[in-house]
């Protein structure tokens, strides 16, 4: 967990609650570092890049929060620096319940999940729309090309800090694309191990032949 991190996230109430149970003082140096805003490094530009969705929190006026999956074909999530991320918004289903959200406040919490792997990256930024009718290059360049969805907007997301959490209790699950070629290839071999055993068959003699089979 970097200082920044956990500088958000601990709370004077969650501090309390470490000191409750005893895991206080293994927290309390990670809070206490400088206050820099964290910088997406390489692994998790990697990490960020082979993402196909990720969970977007946001806070309603009413102070509920709100959670939405966001998928997309691999990399639709752009790092454009060291310190910001970016989709294209498409349309949906036109409740813009977090578009909403952010007039009211821009703060924002991601999850992305490698259930393959068993990883988990936390961010927590920032984030600042952007409207077609406003910066329509901005909407052009986070396009995912030759993907179905229309982009309604871009949003933008100034990355304050990152948290790798631990694999416990993450379930290991493959997508199913993966799966499907792995099972095609396995069928092929078995295939091909089928038509040698068969033309093996073919060349021993018939005596050896009703022995195998009898």
């Amino acid at each position: 967990m970097s200082n920044r991190f956990a500088q958000l996230a601990f709370t004077p109430a969650v501090q309390r609650h470490q000191r409750l149970h005893g895991s206080h003082r293994a927290y309390r140096r990670m809070a206490e570092g400088p206050e820099d805003v964290d910088l997406i490094g390489p692994d998790e530009a990697a990490f960020i890049t082979q993402r196909d969705s990720f969970y977007l929190a946001t806070v309603g006026e009413t102070g509920w929060p709100y959670i939405q999956h966001r998928g997309g074909p691999r990399g639709f999530l752009r790092v454009l620096d060291e310190h910001t991320l970016g989709f294209a918004d498409l349309r949906g289903n036109r409740q813009y319940i977090t578009r909403g959200n952010l007039d009211h406040d821009g703060r924002v919490s991601l999850f992305l999940m490698d259930y393959g792997h068993q990883a988990r990256l936390k961010i927590l930024g920032r984030a600042r729309v952007v409207e077609e009718e406003d910066d329509p290059a901005t909407l052009a360049a986070l396009a995912v090309e030759g993907y179905s969805g229309r982009p309604e907007r871009a949003v933008l997301i100034d990355v304050e800090g990152l948290n790798w959490n631990c694999s416990q209790h993450i379930p290991q699950l493959l997508p199913r694309d993966g799966v499907e070629e792995a099972l095609v290839s396995l069928h092929d071999r078995i295939a091909d191990l089928e038509r040698e055993n068969a033309e093996l068959r073919l060349q021993l003699p018939q005596t050896q032949t009703q022995t195998l089979h009898p």
